[in-house]
């Protein structure tokens, strides 16, 4: 493969050790080529006006401008740039912020090196990567972002609502026809979904978040 058609990557991360093990991580692939080596957020994003890379490496967690905010400077000016996170933490914050600012993917930095290759390789095609905690994080989020009750059942909306009127769990049994070791199945799944800790908990949110008329 020629000189030109290589995928031009860029690499941005204040660690020498970093760089170092990357630099003969491409000095070994035959389709990748290290173009240019960061060690700031405002030198990545300086060295991208220059270089125009077809994928950026970001680490995230830097001294001055971070790879989030350098992400989403790079994202901005040149959409066309790939950037991946490249990072060894995954917290929710730093997730959610790389994702929203531009990154294409989201890596830890104990990834193999084929897993690197091909990560590399499907931002480049538009494809993107992400670690299994990164995803982890957004699946806690989206649930974190779902309505209060959207997961209650008709069944147990029905019985919150009695629950509401301050009627006993036997008391609700009999207007809904249901034994009580059910009734309390669907009380126990209704402060579960609900995160309530008592009943009164549960009244206090279902009226607070109109669950029930």
């Amino acid at each position: 493969m020629t000189e030109r058609g290589k995928i031009r990557v860029m690499l941005v991360d204040d660690h020498a050790v970093v760089r170092r093990g990357l630099g003969a991580f491409f000095l070994a692939s035959d389709d990748l080529q290290l173009v240019g080596e960061a060690t700031s957020g405002e030198e990545g994003v300086g060295l991208c006006e220059s270089l125009q890379p077809d994928v950026v490496l970001m680490d995230l967690v830097m001294p001055g401008m971070g790879g989030v905010e350098a992400t989403r400077a790079i994202h901005g000016r040149w959409p066309h740039i790939r950037v991946i996170a490249l990072t060894s933490f995954e917290t929710d914050e730093l997730v959610q912020g790389a994702l929203q600012a531009g990154a294409i993917s989201y890596l830890l930095k104990n990834i193999s090196a084929l897993e690197l290759s091909e990560a590399i390789r499907a931002a480049h095609a538009g494809r993107s990567t992400l670690a299994p905690e990164a995803t982890k994080v957004l699946i806690r989020t989206a649930d974190q972002a779902r309505p209060l009750g959207q997961d209650l059942t008709a069944r147990e909306r029905e019985v919150l609502a009695l629950v509401v009127q301050g009627l006993s769990n036997n008391e609700i049994g009999e207007q809904l026809t249901l034994t009580h070791s059910t009734v309390k199945f669907h009380v126990s799944n209704i402060l579960s979904k609900l995160g309530a800790s008592t009943r009164a908990h549960a009244v206090a949110l279902a009226l607070q978040h109109k669950l029930v008329t």
